[in-house]
C-alpha cells in the first residue's frame, strides 16, 4: 500500500515473515519521513535500516495493529480543505513532487459504461 501524507511517502508491505510476526514493512525513499511518521503517529515503528540499491532504501517494521491505529490517527489529524496546498505550505519541493504524482493518477478514468 502506498500512502503518501503531508509528512511522508511511505510502501507498507508484507514482507516474507512479516504475516508470522504480525509485522508489516513501512519502506520510504527518505530516512526523515520515516522519522516523521515514528514522532507523529507510530512510535512502535522500529529502527530505520539502510538497504540501498533498491527503489526504498529506508525501512524499518511495525506491529500490522499499530500501523493501522497510526493510519487511523493520521485521518483524525486532517484539518485542511486542500491537500496539496497544505503540503505546499509545509513543505514546497514535497509539494512539486506530490503535483506530478497527483497528475499522474488523474490519468485513471472509471472504464466506459461504468457508473460515475
Amino acid at each position: 500500500m502506498w500512502l503518501i501524507t503531508t509528512s511522508g511517502f511511505y510502501s507498507i508491505v508484507a514482507k516474507p515473515g512479516d504475516a508470522a510476526n504480525g509485522m508489516l514493512t513501512v519502506r520510504a525513499r527518505a530516512a526523515a519521513d520515516l522519522d516523521s511518521l515514528r514522532e507523529r503517529h507510530l512510535p512502535e515503528l522500529g529502527p530505520t535500516t539502510d538497504r540501498g540499491g533498491t527503489d526504498y532504501p529506508f525501512r524499518a517494521r511495525a506491529p500490522k495493529a499499530a500501523i493501522a491505529r497510526a493510519a487511523a490517527a493520521m485521518v483524525d489529524d486532517i484539518d485542511y480543505v486542500n491537500f496539496k496546498s497544505r503540503v505546499r505550505q509545509d513543505d514546497p519541493e514535497r509539494e512539486h513532487v506530490y503535483t506530478g504524482v497527483w497528475s499522474a493518477l488523474a490519468r485513471i478514468r472509471a472504464p466506459k459504461g461504468s457508473p460515475r
